[in-house]
């Protein structure tokens, strides 16, 4: 099995570091020959290059059968003129990494922050390659102008083939779950963009009739994922709802730095950690690893299943249950869940418990 590595910024290449050395348990224990090849992105790639991402390298990750990528400093880099391109958003629509998976589950044994005596188990599915993100809706030039010092115009593009697949891909994991998918959009206000992803995502719930399809307004989702997050299974969504509702959710859940998440289109993986950069930690030893860990671990099914290789489901099984096998143990998690692990001796400790699982 052949990776791309890419540690970017910040607290990146800790918990990259820590996932690769918990993918090798894995990956040991079940007889999986791994090839890791590292790059240069963000800062480094700058600094070395003179831009963050290099076209070549993305054209070149293409051919790995999954991407490992760390977190990135985007608020600090220079502007895309001088070099400082968005590095998600450049592997989203270089590599049409349309789908953004983001689970979010509480653990009995965590604290969460909802109301006492709730749970959560849902995965968010995210449309990432259109809606109001400005790099990423126009076929040349920006989705933002400013006619004027005093007015800014932003446009938002809504397809109906994005939001079908998005919503096939949704339906499909329902499939494999408790068969019940929420379309989250705001058409009462957003009759054409919003009206037009309702529409295909009703248009493929016609070919699931096992699935149950309900629908709800964004700012309505927010107070029933709060009051009710039990009656949630797979929830679908534009780009922008996506994003917010996903951290609020796995904040919910307990913690933004404990839920994984891949970015995948429909011949390539990326995992990515839901969370931050975190540059005011960055290099102390202070890093929660568990969000990229259980990333790659997403990324290891997804790569099972495309291949038809068990081992690599198994692999990503294993890592997910040691990851939940460690944070039992309040004596054995980092510091921002209570504990007093370090990022490395954490990761130490999820690939110890990998050969037990």
């Amino acid at each position: 099995m052949k990776l791309i590595v890419l540690p970017c910024d910040g607290i990146g290449p800790e918990i990259v570091d820590a996932s690769v050395q918990v993918l090798k348990a894995a990956s040991e224990r079940f007889g999986i020959s791994l090839e890791l090849d590292y790059e240069d992105l963000g800062f480094s790639s700058l600094e070395k290059y003179g831009v963050t991402v290099r076209d070549e390298l993305l054209e070149r990750s293409k051919a790995y059968d999954g991407i490992i990528l760390g977190t990135q400093s985007h608020a600090d880099y220079p502007s895309p003129e001088k070099g400082g391109r968005n590095v998600s958003a450049a592997y989203r629509i270089g590599l049409d990494l349309y789908a953004n998976v983001r689970p979010a589950r509480t653990r009995p044994f965590l604290q969460s922050n909802m109301r006492e005596g709730r749970s959560m188990d849902l995965v968010i599915m995210r449309e990432a390659t259109e809606g109001f993100y400005p790099d990423r809706n126009m076929a040349k030039g920006w989705g933002e102008v400013m006619p004027s010092p005093d007015m800014a115009l932003s446009t938002r593009k809504i397809t109906r083939h994005c939001s079908e697949r998005i919503a096939r891909r949704a339906f499909e994991l329902a499939m494999t779950r408790k068969k019940r998918v929420t379309a989250i959009h705001k058409a009462n206000s957003f009759h054409m963009t919003d009206g037009l992803f309702l529409e295909a995502v009703r248009h493929v719930a016609k070919d699931f009739p096992e699935v149950k399809l309900d629908d709800l307004l964004v700012d309505a989702s927010t107070a029933h994922l709060v009051k009710e997050p039990e009656r949630f299974d797979v929830l679908v969504a534009t780009n922008f709802y996506g994003d917010i509702l996903s951290d609020l959710c796995s904040e919910l859940s307990g913690s933004l730095g404990l839920a994984g998440s891949i970015m995948a289109s429909d011949t390539n993986c990326c995992a990515q950690a839901q969370h931050g950069s975190a540059p005011t930690i960055a290099g102390m030893d202070k890093a929660n690893p568990t969000s990229m860990i259980l990333s790659v671990a997403m990324m290891m099914n997804w790569i099972g299943e495309k291949q038809g290789d068990e081992n690599a489901k198994r692999a990503g099984r294993a890592m997910e249950a040691a990851v939940d096998h460690v944070l039992a143990n309040p004596q054995t998690r980092t510091a921002d869940i209570g504990g007093s692990m370090g990022c490395k001796a954490f990761a130490a400790a999820v690939a110890a418990a990998v050969a037990t699982i």
